[in-house]
């Protein structure tokens, strides 16, 4: 297999990145994510899973021939009709729409290649990026400080998931969402979730926030320097900058402003933490890591178990909920987590993805 390029990790950090902004956080978040996001056409990392989209297949050789689409289009028109779309948008949307096959390729992508925790953070984490987050965090703190005011979610977080999703807003993806959507809608395995999110692409247009030419993303349909989901623009999207318009694309006050709405909806902890790696006792009992609610305990409990994090310094309240995750096969290493690190599995439900994230906040704090 080919070994991904940085660029192509970071545009596609986790299966479920995106597609998780529309839906409720896992009880149980080591699930290999479900629905495709931020995924280019080269390769996917999800949950220490490298993937490939070499596959050749089409929907021609699966038995539904691309020859229909023009008349599945057709029926998307009338879909989005009935949900109030008009017909003004309706023609420039489509105009020019095509079926997008290795969209069909990238969503039947088959896991391969295990890399450990360590490897995974050694490839997003590497010294420059975490240099340039500084640095962004520098450059725009007077846009950053009162979202982060506003919201309660600390610029941090902010900066380190717009470095992620989209390297500081450089690597967006260049498909042409109306067109990979209505593809994957199309291909019909998940036919009703990207029919929906369509019809919010569809509405997101009317509502002129970007042009129809304009409106690129990932083969998944993430869209713009945070890798929204359509559905998860019309349901976060935030005017940071009170110019009447939301811009993810383009403008950073927007991006910032999206992103720290988002966490703060899902229930972030305003200036709480994500975590600390920790060392478990020899006598841990594997069964009572998770991240399910009878699985939680206080700090304090877990440290009269013997539980110690490898870091001292900020030790949150010891009556503060938290839980033990293993994200690996074997206990190489630990993380005790708060509330904090399940929302943000409510934005990616990759336990590497999270982990990266609350590490890049933390080394920008440093």
């Amino acid at each position: 297999m080919k070994t991904p390029s940085l660029s192509t990790i970071i545009l596609a950090l986790a299966l479920a990145g995106c597609a998780s902004k529309n839906s409720a956080a896992p009880t149980q978040a080591s699930a290999a994510p479900a629905l495709p996001s931020s995924v280019s056409a080269g390769s996917a990392v999800t949950h220490g899973h490298f993937l490939s989209s070499t596959s050749k297949s089409t929907l021609a050789t699966e038995g539904r021939d691309p020859a229909e689409f023009p008349a599945y289009v057709a029926q998307l028109k009338d879909k989005a009709r009935q949900q109030g779309i008009d017909d003004a948008t309706l023609n420039t949307a489509f105009n020019g729409v095509h079926f997008v096959d290795r969209a069909i390729s990238a969503d039947r992508n088959q896991l391969e290649n295990k890399v450990t925790l360590s490897e995974y953070l050694g490839r997003v984490l590497t010294t420059a990026k975490i240099q340039q987050a500084r640095d962004s965090l520098q450059q725009y703190r007077a846009q950053l400080a009162p979202v982060s005011q506003r919201s309660g979610v600390q610029p941090e977080y902010i900066v380190a998931l717009w470095a992620m999703e989209s390297h500081f807003g450089n690597i967006q993806g260049r498909e042409e969402v109306i067109s990979a959507l209505s593809t994957l809608a199309f291909e019909g395995r998940r036919e009703a979730f990207f029919t929906r999110e369509l019809i919010a692409a569809l509405h997101i247009i009317q509502q002129q926030h970007i042009a129809p030419g304009d409106l690129q993303g990932s083969w998944a349909g993430a869209m713009g320097q945070n890798q929204f989901m359509p559905s998860s623009f019309l349901r976060y999207g935030a005017d940071g900058d009170g110019d009447g318009r939301i811009d993810i694309w383009h403008n950073t006050a927007d991006v910032f402003a999206s992103t720290a709405n988002y966490l703060a909806k899902e229930g972030w902890k305003a200036g709480g933490s994500w975590g600390r790696e920790a060392i478990l006792p020899v006598d841990f009992v594997p069964e009572m890591a998770g991240l399910k609610a009878n699985q939680a305990k206080t700090v304090g409990e877990w440290q009269k178990l013997g539980v110690r994090l490898t870091r001292e310094a900020n030790l949150p309240d010891t009556q503060q909920k938290a839980w033990i995750i293993i994200p690996e096969d074997s206990p190489v290493r630990a993380f005790m987590v708060y509330d904090n690190f399940r929302t943000l599995l409510r934005w990616n439900r990759s336990w590497y993805f999270a982990i990266s994230i609350g590490m890049m906040a933390d080394a920008m704090s440093q």
